[in-house]
């Protein structure tokens, strides 16, 4: 299933406000929670999830309230130690 990142901007957000939406997140059906980066002094939120597409995920998050600034479908992703793998083999 596709992945895709979502980018939200929410300046004075606080924790206790991540906390109080995230079983909502976790519960949704049409898209699939999987990670959050999140810089509460900024209120910068980049959220990674699976859904069949942009606009399934962008209909979730409709549904849930959360406008999104930004959704990218992710095309390559790695860790730290599957890089270094790569290094190898290409290297």
């Amino acid at each position: 299933m596709p992945q895709f990142i979502t980018i939200h901007r929410a300046p004075g957000l606080k924790s206790d406000e991540l906390a109080q939406n995230a079983p909502h997140v976790l519960g949704a059906k049409i898209a699939t929670f999987k990670q959050i980066y999140a810089n509460i002094a900024s209120g910068l939120i980049v959220s990674v999830f699976e859904a069949d597409s942009k606009e399934k995920l962008e209909e979730q998050m409709e549904v849930l309230g959360f406008p999104i600034d930004e959704t990218h479908e992710i095309h390559f992703a790695a860790s730290r130690a599957e890089l270094e793998q790569m290094i190898k083999q290409h290297g």
